[in-house]
Order: structure tokens, then sequence, then C-alpha cells
């Protein structure tokens, strides 16, 4: 076996067949974006906003709970058997949401999904992580999230054509169906196991921590004992509650508004698109200036973002408080994993990223419970101030506890 090398260049051919993966799992998120909310109350005549609002929060746990596990089990069994597995739960996603009957039949496919998601995404991200190596980590989280989000834009706007054209089902679910066919057939037949990159690195370092920490330790400094860890874990958890927030209020918010369905689907694939591209840029630019003030200062271009979207009544200005957020986001979203990855060591690296995005992914329940029960109580508007707030004051937290973890 030839010698193993980190970086992006030596390992083009798999990082790139890995980002095609993970627009894949991206484009699985996108099916969803800008029908369930309006399937919730048109077919299933659900009224309460916490009632629809419900398939996020299945999502949200599901996705949060198999994070952690994925991250165990990359450790333990390597990356490439926990991707493969993710997207065999996806295969029964599209079939559920064309035929359900009953809504507990979306949220059967919902936390099908969280779990499909929990595996594919956590391991791409990990297996980005592995190859990149420790120089270019932020540019590797940028691309990563980039094909993701960029994949959750494409098909929130395809989704929405189909559903104008021809209704909210079946059709628009057909890609589904393409999109889990094929990244299935990637991940079996070309796709590489990872797990010695992360070997490779961690002998860079220097001999192999005998204090390696069990799994409660890196439980304990993730999610509170580390300074840099835990700050970096509240603010992927707001980051994703104002992400839930955005996924099941902003379709219901606009409707209210009289944007029509075509519409609709355009603004709820401007911010994914926003937050995708502009992470091409935002990942490489935490290389290079650091992580900390990237951080804070992108949860408070989302929290205006939010703001706007609150105050505007026209597509004009919904769609410039999307782009906002999805600036915001990008600023955050890359960033945080790269950080994740600048403090945790290889040894342990993998466990570390399934705490983060265990807490991360808990904030799309956390912000669809919040939004649907102040939506209810208050309205919608109440609930993006809530929200905006919130997420101002998790960069302050950021820029105040932080310390710059990128050298």
């Amino acid at each position: 076996m030839s010698a193993v090398r980190l970086g992006l260049r030596e390992n083009l051919g798999q990082f790139s067949l890995l980002v095609a993966v993970n627009a894949f799992v991206g484009a699985m998120v996108g099916l969803e974006r800008t029908l369930l909310p309006s399937l919730a109350e048109q077919e299933f005549h659900l009224v309460a906003k916490r009632a629809v609002l419900s398939f996020i929060v299945v999502f949200g746990v599901s996705k949060a709970l198999t994070n952690y596990l994925a991250g165990r089990l990359s450790d333990r069994v390597g990356r490439k058997p926990v991707l493969v597995a993710g997207w065999i739960v996806a295969a029964p996603v599209p079939f559920l949401l064309m035929g359900a009957q009953r809504w507990s039949e979306v949220l059967l496919a919902n936390a099908l999904l969280g779990v499909s998601q929990g595996l594919t995404w956590s391991t791409t991200v990990i297996m980005k992580i592995d190859l990149a190596g420790p120089k270019r980590r932020g540019l590797a989280m940028g691309l990563n999230e980039f094909a993701g989000y960029l994949a959750v834009a494409a098909s929130a706007l395809a989704t929405g054509a189909l559903a104008a054209r021809y209704g909210l089902r079946p059709q628009p679910f057909y890609l589904g169906v393409v999109y889990v066919a094929l990244a299935l057939l990637l991940s079996v037949f070309a796709v590489r196991e990872t797990r010695h990159h992360a070997a490779a690195e961690s002998s860079l370092r220097g001999p192999a921590p005998t204090d390696v920490p069990s799994p409660r330790e890196v439980f304990w400094r993730t999610t509170l004992g580390d300074r840099n860890l835990s700050s970096v874990t509240q603010a992927g958890l707001v980051n994703n509650l104002n992400d839930g927030m955005a996924w099941g209020i902003f379709p219901l918010f606009f409707a209210a508004a009289h944007m029509n369905l075509s519409q609709v689907g355009t603004l709820a694939a401007v911010y994914p698109a926003t937050w995708g591209i502009a992470q091409l840029f935002t990942g490489a630019w935490s290389d290079r200036v650091g992580r900390r003030g990237l951080i804070a200062s992108g949860m408070g271009v989302q929290s205006v973002g939010i703001a706007v979207v609150a105050c505007a009544s026209g597509f004009a200005g919904f769609a410039l408080g999307a782009v906002l957020l999805g600036l915001g986001t990008a600023m955050v979203y890359p960033t945080l994993l790269a950080a994740i990855g600048d403090v945790a060591h290889p040894a342990w690296r993998a466990s570390s990223v399934g705490v983060y995005r265990l807490w991360r992914d808990l904030g799309y329940a956390v912000g669809a419970l919040l939004a649907g029960v102040t939506a209810d109580a208050l309205g919608m508007p109440a609930a993006l101030w809530i929200v905006a707030a919130l997420t101002l004051a998790s960069g302050v937290v950021v820029a105040v506890r932080m310390t710059e973890p990128h050298t």
C-alpha cells in the first residue's frame, strides 16, 4: 500500500467524491424545505403551528442522537460502513412521503431521514477532516457544507417548481428515489475508508496519547468542560435552532403574506443557496483569520437577517433577510466544524464531532418547538423576534468565552 498522504490536493479524487455524496445528503433535506409545512396544512389539515412543526422535532431528535452514535461507530468500525448504512436507512423515505395517509407516517419518514442524515452527513464530515489534514481544514469544511446546502437549495427550488405544476404529491418526491439510488451506489463502490488518514495525522502530532479520554469525558469536554469546544457546541445548537425555525415558520410566514407556492419555493432556496455558496469562501477565510471572530460576527449577521424577515411584507424584503441569514450561517457553519477539528485530538476527534453534532442538531427540535409554541401563543412575528434575540446572545457568548483555537 502506498504511504498515506494528507491534504486536499493529495486526496482530490476521494475528496471530490465525498463532496458529491454530501450533495445528495443535502438534497434529501431539500425535498422537504418547500413542501412539508404546506402538506401539513393543506392535506392533513393541521392548524396549530406546533403540530405542523412536529416533523422537524422528530427529524432533529433522531438526527441528533444518531450523530453521536455515528461518531462513536466511526472510531470503532470505520467510516465507510457507517456511510453505507445511512443510505440504506434513507431508502424508504421518499416512498413514505409519497404515500402517507396519516401524519404519523410523515413523522416516521422524518425519523428515518434524521437517522440517515446523522449517519451520512456526520461521516462525510469526519472523512473530509481525515483527508484534509490540519492545514486546510476550514476550506475542507467549507467545501463540504457548500455541497450539502447548495443541494438543499437546488432540491427545494426543484420540488417547489414541480409542486406548482403537478401538486404536492407524488411527483416532487420522485427526486428522492434518484438521490438515494445514486448516493448508495457511490458509497458502496467508490468511496474508500479514511480512518488510516486520521491515524497518520495522529502520528504527526507525536506519540499517541496515553490518556485518551473515555466517551463520558469526551461528552463532558465537548458539552461544558472545554471552553472552546463548549462555546462551539452552544453556537451550533443555536444556529440549528434558528434553522429549524426557518425551515418550519418561513414557508408559513411567506404564505401568510400571499406568496404563491413557486415564490415560497424560491425563498426557501435563497437562504441555503447563499449559505452554501458563501461557504466556499468563509471556510478558507477562517484558515487565515481564525475561527472565533467569524463565529461571533456570523451569529450577529444571522440575527439581523431574521429581523429583516420579521419586518418585511413582500418578496424583496423576505429575499434580503434570507440572504443575510445565509451569509451569517456561512460564516459560522464550516468554522464551527473546523474549530472542533483544531481542538480535539485525532484519537478522539470523531467522537467529539459526534457530541457536537448531537447538541447542534437538537437545535432543530428546540427551534421548532420554541417557534411553534410562540407562534400559536403570540403569532409568527414574535417567534422570529425571539429566535433573533437568542442568536445574537449566542454570538456574544462566543465573543466573551472562546479563545482562538486555530494557530
